[in-house]
């Protein structure tokens, strides 16, 4: 059996951000890495059209506060992929 990186913690990853709540954006298809881009991409038009933001702050923003993860595997071939972006940041 081969190991690897096991990471244990004692509590939420992310409390400091969950206070207020996430816009969830999503992508749905056969490939994880097309899903993953639909859902920063509506992230990113989210916040142009919500926020007034350029497509380049937008961006900036999603990469160091936004959270990726796989939501849903059990409909193969389609796989759902979501993008948190934690309201937390416009408070």
């Amino acid at each position: 059996m081969k190991y690897r990186p096991v990471v244990s913690t004692s509590g939420p990853v992310t409390r400091h951000l969950d206070g207020a709540g996430y816009e969830v954006f999503t992508g749905v298809g056969p490939d994880l890495m097309t899903g993953a881009r639909q859902a920063v991409e509506g992230a990113i038009d989210w916040l142009g059209r919500t926020r007034n933001l350029p497509a380049e702050q937008a961006y900036m923003l999603c990469s160091v506060c936004g959270d990726l993860r796989i939501s849903e595997v059990v409909d193969a071939p389609n796989w759902v992929v979501s993008f948190y972006l934690p309201r937390i940041i416009f408070e």
